[in-house]
This record gives structure tokens, C-alpha cells and sequence, in this order.
């Protein structure tokens, strides 16, 4: 479980194919505190940490998790906001965060509103149903607020200090970014399918 509060941001180091699927290493400063078997929320995805020295840590990336996410894309110099799993002794913010992506959205604009930047990406139709305004939004791992929603896409307010300390500045129009929606949200949605369901 995490929370959607970045504690650092990485850069990609290599990506390379292996038995399992893809190989992915990452240089952090969080490697020192890292052991392998640790989990590891990396843009979003919770990921197994198999190795953790020398200033990096390497995960597997499974066919499913390629599928789903935007992981499979990156390449080395890539920036990815990190998160280690939440303790049960700290403080919580931001939101439940599972680290388990529900798909890929499109960034269709960027725009500037004094120190804060507005972000709106696109998502398909099935995570309609999971989305509400002023609801929670895990982008690439980031907890956000959806600010306005609409049929296909939505918008997010970004704080200097969020803009800043995160990924979201190197993004560009087209660039895809992994979606988590609000975990309470899709139990609702699933309860209220199995009560409309035929019996």
C-alpha cells in the first residue's frame, strides 16, 4: 500500500529483455535504504526490488505489467517518481494507493496558472465509471485531486512544489501516464454492478 507522496524521483538506467519479461534498473538515492524483496511503487506500478546496491535498483516487469503500464516505453534518462510501501507507524497523506494500475492516459495539455500548472490527460471508457470531480488520481504514482472531469478526460491542479519535486515537468503533450483510480470508488462501482446484476 502506498500513498501517492513521492519520496524521490529516479532515472532509468537500462531496460533489457529477460526470462521473465523486461529487466529494469533505476538510480536512486533510496538504494542505500533498499533490500531486494522490498517493494517499490516506480510511476506508479508496485514493483519487487530483485537487487539494491551501488547507488541503483533492479525489478522484473512481468507481461501483464508491461501491458498495463507505461514501464515497457521507458528509456535510459528517463525520470520515474519512486515511492517506498507505507509504514502502519507514520503519518498517512495523500490517498490509498494500491500501485496497481488500471491503464494508460494520453496528456492532451499542459498550461501554466501563475506558480501552478493545470494538467488534463485523456482516459478510456472503462475507468469512467471510477472517476468523480474533486475525486482522487494517481498519476504516475502521484496523488492528485480531479479538478474537473469530463466525458473522456480530465484536469489536474499541480502545486510548484509537486510540479517541482516529481516527474510532471518533463512531460509533453502525447506523453502516456500510468492511471490508478480511487480504490473506494471501484469497490463502490463493483458493488453496485453485482446488485444490478440478473439472478
Amino acid at each position: 500500500m502506498f500513498t501517492g507522496l513521492i519520496e524521490s524521483v529516479g532515472v532509468v538506467v537500462e531496460t533489457a529483455s529477460s526470462a521473465s519479461g523486461l529487466r529494469l534498473q533505476v538510480r536512486t538515492p533510496l538504494a542505500s535504504d533498499l533490500r531486494a524483496g522490498d517493494s517499490l511503487a516506480v510511476n506508479g506500478a508496485c514493483l519487487t526490488v530483485v537487487r539494491a546496491g551501488d547507488g541503483g535498483a533492479q525489478f522484473d516487469i512481468g507481461p501483464e505489467t508491461a501491458r498495463v503500464t507505461t514501464l515497457a516505453s521507458l528509456r535510459p534518462g528517463a525520470q520515474v517518481n519512486l515511492e517506498r510501501a507505507m509504514r502502519a507507524d507514520s503519518r498517512f497523506g495523500g490517498h490509498f494507493v494500491q500501485g496497481h494500475v488500471d491503464a494508460t492516459g494520453a496528456v492532451t495539455a499542459l498550461r501554466t496558472d501563475d506558480d501552478a500548472h493545470w494538467l488534463t490527460v485523456a482516459f478510456g471508457e472503462s475507468l469512467a465509471a471510477y472517476m468523480i470531480p474533486k475525486g482522487s488520481i494517481a498519476i504516475d504514482g502521484i496523488s492528485l485531486t480531479i479538478a474537473a472531469l469530463r466525458d473522456r478526460d480530465f484536469d489536474v491542479m499541480i502545486i510548484p512544489f509537486t510540479w517541482q519535486q516529481t516527474n510532471l515537468h518533463a512531460l509533453a503533450i502525447r506523453d502516456r501516464v500510468n492511471l490508478e483510480c480511487d480504490m473506494v470508488g471501484k469497490y463502490v462501482a463493483r458493488a453496485a454492478q453485482l446488485a444490478l446484476a440478473p439472478r
